[in-house]
């Protein structure tokens, strides 16, 4: 009896919990975005902790693993996170000191042409001989100078104001500063003390879960994290030979932006699938500025050199990395995709790879503890 008044209490609590979700949930729908957006500094920490986190420990595995000097061991930690954050460093500087410059050169020279093509077709425009006599005066007798600088002083003084403009401009960037700023040192907090942070979980899991669950999410914490490591991992080798590949042969065939293109290209195939044809568009853009018929050239290249990627290289770098079947892949991308946008494509295909996983090892364990039921058997005539 006792036992039956605390299962009618509880379902009860229940039920009034959600009917007060329900009914206020504009309310709670607030507090929650309100907690999300104090809580962003913490998530993006937390993901550039675990990003570094593969660095670091690369490094780990190579600084003296065998000494166990107690300045090494003390040093360790330090000096391999110091060599993951400079090599992150680095390769941003030098990705963005590949593709910057070329970049501007490209802006420079398209808009070039754009302020030709317009100012030729302003003036070559001519009203029609059978216009009116007056309609041709009026045209000739239009100051565009005074037009242009009317249109300029509408667009900064009347659409919302320059002060209103700069004061949300000047807050935005305050604002993305700061959560960079936090997340920053957090993700250092993080990676300086994950053994005590590992412990710490730990305890509180073998404290408070029964033996059976904390052993089942163990496992499957430990199954997500393989799959983004080896995902991760196999994304960025997979990224840079298709960069390498594009590079050079954009070199042999004489195409223009070669290093910039290749950069661009291999950065974009960070995101599965989809990503080097992004690449593959802005790259052929640029290309078109300067000649079309080496555009064309480049499309097919790439086209090429996507179809070696995919059947060759993809599916021994990345494919065998986190043991998921092309279709799944796929699927997994279209609706990662489909929710997060970018976001989700990056998920996607680890999570479906985990999912996977943890699937293929249930069906194999109730295969091996249980027989698969037999077909009915045909009675005796």
């Amino acid at each position: 009896m006792k036992q039956e008044w605390k299962t009618y209490l509880r379902v009860g609590i229940a039920a009034f919990l959600v009917y007060l979700c329900i009914y206020y949930w504009d309310a709670l729908a607030g507090l929650l975005v309100l907690f999300a957006d104090a809580a962003k500094p913490i998530a993006f920490g937390c993901i550039a902790a675990y990003l570094v986190n593969i660095l670091m420990t690369f490094y780990e595995r190579v600084y003296f693993p065998k000494r166990q000097d107690a300045a090494i061991l003390k040093s360790r930690r330090p000096v391999c996170l110091f060599a993951a954050i400079l090599t992150l460093l680095v390769l941003v500087a030098l990705i963005i000191g590949l593709i910057v410059p070329q970049l501007v050169a490209c802006s420079e020279l398209l808009l070039s042409q754009l302020s030709d093509s317009a100012e030729g077709l302003v003036t070559g425009f001519t009203v029609p001989p059978w216009a009116p006599q007056q309609l041709q005066t009026l045209w000739d007798n239009i100051n565009w100078k005074d037009w242009t600088a009317k249109l300029l002083d509408f667009l900064s003084s009347g659409v919302g104001g320059v002060f209103g403009f700069v004061a949300g401009t000047v807050s935005s960037v305050v604002s993305t500063v700061a959560t960079v700023f936090l997340s920053a040192i957090f993700a250092l907090y993080l990676l300086s003390g994950k053994d005590k942070l590992t412990r710490q979980c730990r305890r509180l899991m073998d404290s408070y879960l029964p033996a059976t669950l904390n052993k089942r999410v163990s496992h499957v914490l430990a199954v997500l994290n393989d799959c983004f490591h080896r995902y991760i991992v196999g994304q960025c080798t997979e990224a840079v030979i298709l960069g390498g590949l594009c590079t050079c042969g954009m070199l042999l065939l004489r195409l223009p932006y070669a290093t910039m293109i290749g950069t661009l290209v291999g950065f974009t195939a960070l995101v599965p699938i989809v990503g080097a044809y992004i690449g593959a568009l802005v790259g052929a853009f640029m290309i078109l500025v300067i000649s079309p018929i080496k555009a064309v050239i480049f499309l097919v290249f790439l086209i090429i050199l996507q179809q070696l990627e995919g059947n060759l290289i993809y599916p021994h770098v990345v494919g065998s990395s986190i043991g998921l079947p092309g279709v799944w892949v796929l699927a997994a991308v279209t609706v990662g995709g489909g929710l997060l946008g970018i976001m989700g494509m990056l998920l996607g295909v680890p999570l479906a790879a985990a999912i996977y996983r943890l699937l293929r090892e249930d069906l194999q364990r109730r295969e091996k503890n249980g027989q698969p039921p037999q077909p009915p058997k045909e009675n005796a005539a």
